[in-house]
């Protein structure tokens, strides 16, 4: 969290950038996330990626602006892909199965909205962290030249480092999901709250609810059920999603 965050000019920014470009401890400047279409209107339609899926998903499109820097081992809740345009960039991937060995730090507050890993990469302290050899042992590096393009799944953890003293990347995130299909992590705070602490048979048994109604094949809770009896184990529609909304809603006001 050792970093300030401010809205100043694209103009500015990159004036700071070119003038300590020579300095052997130059700070670090960073654009994160930066809509493409509302900051720089014109660039995408001249220069867009286009993919089968975006033709029924389509996708949020950032740019990333910025000198040597690093964002720390984070994973995001939607598939990326990650074009390289002006310098070079590392990436160290890790499945999602590696959460418990990269150590992740507090859900907020965050550097940038998601939970990162609290290992220094560049001196990793096994005393402190001793689970991260396995996850290095897991881990993928893609080593990213101008032109190159990455493609990773969501909930993939990835940190990724600018080596350069000038860097630009564009990338594109989408789910394959309708848009009313709310955020997991919705369900992992109310989790949280009503499942984490209670004794452990009680969650073993609503991990076995869980696997039977969520994390199994879609449709088995409802298959031997006439459809008009279904009701929310029918697949979900916008009509569907708004009432089971409503209901969460309710049940959280009581």
């Amino acid at each position: 969290m050792n970093f300030d965050a401010r809205r100043v000019p694209l103009s500015e920014f990159l004036d700071r950038i070119a003038q300590t470009s020579g300095e052997v401890e130059a700070p670090s400047y960073y654009i994160g996330s930066t809509d493409l279409d509302a900051y720089l209107p014109g660039l995408r339609a001249e220069n867009n990626l286009n993919h089968p899926t975006f033709e029924t998903h389509p996708p949020n499109a950032s740019i990333w602006i910025g000198n040597r820097t690093v964002a720390s081992c984070h994973f995001d809740f939607s598939n990326n892909i990650a074009c390289n345009m002006v310098g070079h960039r590392r990436f160290t991937l890790f499945p999602p199965d590696q959460i418990g060995n990269l150590y992740p730090g507090p859900l907020e507050p965050t550097p940038g909205g998601q939970v990162v890993s609290m290992v220094d990469f560049t001196d990793p302290d096994f005393d402190r962290f001793p689970k991260f050899r396995e996850a290095l042992a897991a881990a993928e590096v893609a080593e990213l030249e101008p032109g190159d393009l990455l493609i990773y799944p969501a909930m993939w953890w990835h940190h990724v480092e600018a080596l350069d003293p000038f860097n630009a990347m564009i990338n594109y995130w989408w789910n394959a999901v309708p848009a009313f299909i709310d955020t997991p992590m919705t369900t992992l705070l109310h989790a949280m709250l009503s499942l984490r602490d209670r004794p452990e048979g009680e969650k073993q048994a609503w991990r076995a609810l869980f696997d039977h109604y969520v994390f199994g094949p879609a449709e088995q809770a409802a298959e031997h059920l006439p459809e008009h009896a279904r009701g929310a184990l029918a697949p979900i529609d916008e009509i569907r999603a708004r009432r089971l909304r409503a209901e969460l809603l309710q049940r959280l006001n009581r």
